[in-house]
């Protein structure tokens, strides 16, 4: 079943205190305190909103991390396991600071994609800024796919094909998923073999303003001042806009790039002209361009940042993008 929130619906006008935007306050500590319980998605299985199995597991207790597993019902109930699904692994947005794989939005994305694609998807719950700041994201990602290559739950074993495996992620999420190959140098994860990315309106900034930042700064999607307060409560303490967490494009020892190309994904690139974030996007896909990665892109007119997770038109084109990736990646 498609996601049911319009773009309309989540769209928010204008506004000034960037922590009242995100539903946060932050306190004297420095600690966050969010207000997203309520919006949490159960994992009961209800047929009458979706086909899709989902199960929450704990992979790491002292940090509280773990994923969420999603699987279409028709897989569960096939007598036939000779055609296994491919693995998705799934990093939710949220600017680093907010969001949760129960939340609605990446709850409802992730039950979508696993039906339309149909794969076996993986949402991971990682810690979030400014109680734990970069990398820390990063080390918990890295944490799930070495948990995932041990295939220690059912569903992974029986109908996971971890040879056929793909990292995903939206805004925040596809930050992680392009920097976590640098992050994978000196980890084995065999028997896992990850074959690309999908980075959907993936979420960069830098110190200088780009034209598409500052047309829409009052954007009612993503305002300027909350993208920066975003980086503010994530990124080290001490840095700017132009670290290499931010700014893929300044030189560092991180080199995602170089570890993308080492290991040969293919890359896939979504976004749109109504993202404020759309030139740092393009930018980002010249980058990899000019540093010999196979990459695809494809940029649309309109829309808004991470429409294709609100709008069911947008995921379905979304879906057939990625099935023409892993096409190209057989």
């Amino acid at each position: 079943m498609a996601p049911t929130t319009t773009a309309a619906e989540n769209t928010k006008p204008a506004v000034i205190d960037p922590f009242s935007y995100f539903g946060i306050v932050l306190n004297a500590d420095g600690t966050l305190t969010r207000n997203d319980g309520p919006l949490s998605a159960p994992t009961a299985f209800d047929p009458s909103l979706s086909p899709v199995y989902t199960e929450d597991i704990t992979f790491n207790k002292s940090n509280k991390t773990g994923v969420r597993l999603y699987i279409h019902q028709k897989a569960l109930e096939s007598t036939s396991s000779s055609e296994l699904l491919p693995v998705f692994v799934y990093f939710h947005g949220g600017g680093f600071i907010i969001g949760s794989p129960a939340s609605p939005v990446y709850h409802n994305f992730c039950s979508f994609i696993a039906v339309e694609l149909p794969a076996l998807i993986v949402s991971v719950d990682y810690r979030l800024g400014p109680e734990h700041r970069l990398p820390a994201a990063y080390h918990d990602c890295v944490d799930a796919l070495q948990w995932i290559k041990t295939a220690p739950h059912e569903w992974l074993k029986k109908f996971g094909d971890l040879s056929n495996c793909y990292i995903m992620g939206a805004s925040a999420g596809a930050n992680i998923a392009y920097h976590i190959p640098a992050f994978l140098r000196d980890v084995d994860l065999m028997p896992l073999k990850i074959k690309g990315m999908i980075l959907i309106h993936p979420f960069f900034s830098g110190t200088k303003r780009t034209e598409s930042e500052l047309r829409l700064v009052d954007d009612q999607v993503l305002p300027l001042i909350v993208n920066d307060m975003t980086w503010d409560l994530s990124l080290p303490d001490g840095s700017d806009r132009d670290h290499e967490y931010c700014n893929p494009t300044v030189e560092s020892e991180l080199s995602a790039c170089d570890w993308i190309k080492k290991a040969g994904w293919r890359v896939l690139v979504k976004g749109c002209g109504g993202d404020p974030l759309i030139d740092r996007q393009m930018g980002l896909v010249k980058w990899m361009q000019q540093q010999k990665i196979e990459v695809v892109s494809k940029f649309d007119e309109g829309g808004c940042h991470i429409i294709e997770l609100i709008d069911p038109s947008n995921a379905k084109a979304l879906c057939l993008a990625i099935k023409n990736l892993m096409s190209s990646a057989a």
